[in-house]
């Protein structure tokens, strides 16, 4: 976009990605917020004053800080003056953050935005139904003993099962199916095998394995509640997975004739990620050299039961939005929600996507090479904290673009509900 501002990405840093329920099961999103956004200022030796606003993408919505964001930044030690609030667009919310820090630095409203996201999945509640609140709720206005007897004797054990939230928040509540029977869908639809599946995922884990002595460049040493470990690796990335360790897994979200397991997934991760943006003239005038500039992006709807090939659509639209060309990008992260899904995308871009019933048409955008996609390895290996996964493939993007010295990188993914996202980065 030459003679109009651009956005700079000038620093970006995570915490590890840490398995749900475990080492990082007692951090709330806030105090993983908090950690990325202290680093990212202590890091770039940015003076807070300067921050003008801070956005965060989180899914969860915690019921003790319903705007994570603005928590975050002010245990962060951003100003107290300085605005901050928190997005949600599903599994783009990290990148939808970014976005629309960018949109507020091209309008002229900011020059110096704090960008990012954080999720502890660990953290999803379970709720319980209408009727022991109900129950509740009628055993707190009983006023004497015997009104709060007969409450305790309409009380009923069914009161008790709980909902699942996080089983809730992963089905798709217009199609009715979960996310990964949105992966079944596409491995159908586009024939992809189950040992093929396997074999994508036994390579994520070894390149992130490989990957680990750079990847914590990126990554902020984070200790533990207990502050007994000091994590500086995620802890996703297995050194003995293998293709016949993968084949012992049953299909999980279609018992009887399905090829998605919980092996060729993503697993359910807690984690956070930010991003330091900047206009470039103020970039250039506060001494800060960019990772990357942001040249544009894009989003892209399609039906939600095919809701994993986001990718390819929003980067058709970036692609033409743009006027960039697919073979000048050399270098690709994809989020990989799923197997089946990042090698349905391959063959999408490679081939399109015919005119159907039930299916959006795509024109072929070109071969994805795959020693440029996810080199580091990618969501089935380091995991996938949703409101935080936008923002980690920017910041492994730009930071490989740095080491590669690329010139033009691509960070795309699917959003639940049925749309991609895609986010174009040069280094002119």
């Amino acid at each position: 976009m030459p003679g109009q501002p651009q956005v700079a990405v000038v620093a970006g840093v995570r915490t590890p990605f840490v398995r749900s329920g475990t080492r990082f099961r007692d951090l709330s999103a806030v105090r993983l917020g908090e950690v990325v956004v202290s680093e990212l200022v202590q890091r770039a030796g940015l003076d807070p004053e300067l921050v003008d606003e801070v956005i965060l993408g989180n899914i969860a919505q915690p019921a003790d800080a319903t705007n994570v964001a603005r928590v975050v930044a002010l245990r962060a030690g951003i100003p107290i003056d300085r605005p901050a609030y928190t997005v949600q667009r599903n599994c783009a919310s990290g990148m939808q953050a970014i976005t629309n820090g960018a949109e507020a630095i091209l309008c002229g409203r900011a020059e110096v935005v704090i960008a990012g996201g954080t999720e502890s999945m660990s953290a999803i509640p379970l709720l319980f139904p209408p009727a022991m609140s109900d129950w509740l709720a009628g055993f707190v206005r009983a006023k004497t003993v015997v009104q709060r007897l007969s409450a305790v004797g309409r009380f009923r054990a069914a009161y008790l099962k709980p909902r699942i939230a996080l089983e809730m928040g992963l089905t798709d509540a217009y199609a009715g199916i979960n996310m990964g029977q949105t992966a079944e869908v596409l491995a159908r639809e586009f024939g992809i095998r189950r040992r093929d599946q396997d074999a994508y995922a036994v390579e994520s884990h070894r390149r992130a394995v490989q990957a680990r002595p750079h990847l914590r460049d990126e990554i902020v040493p984070t200790p533990t509640a207990d502050f007994t470990a000091l994590l500086q690796d995620d802890f996703g990335p297995r050194e003995d997975a293998s293709v016949d360790r993968l084949a012992k897994m049953r299909p999980y979200f279609d018992r009887r004739s399905g090829t998605v397991t919980i092996g060729n997934s993503c697993p359910i991760t807690d984690g956070a990620a930010a991003v330091l943006l900047m206009s470039v003239d103020a970039a250039r005038r506060y001494g800060f050299e960019p990772l990357g500039v942001l040249r544009n992006w894009s989003y892209a709807g399609l039906e939600p039961e095919r809701m994993g090939l986001g990718p390819a659509y929003a980067t058709a639209r970036v692609l033409k939005q743009s006027g960039a060309a697919w073979r000048d990008i050399q270098l690709v992260e994809l989020n990989e929600a799923f197997a089946a899904q990042v090698l349905a995308n391959q063959r999408a871009f490679e081939s399109g996507v015919e005119a159907a019933p039930g299916r959006t048409p795509l024109a072929p955008i070109g071969a994805i090479d795959p020693e440029r996609l996810n080199v580091n390895g990618g969501a089935i290996a380091l995991g996938h904290p949703v409101g935080a996964s936008g923002a980690r493939l920017v910041v492994t993007l730009l930071n490989e673009m740095r080491r590669r010295d690329c010139t033009l990188g691509l960070a795309t993914l699917c959003i639940g509900g049925g749309q991609g996202a895609a986010l174009l980065f040069d280094r002119n």
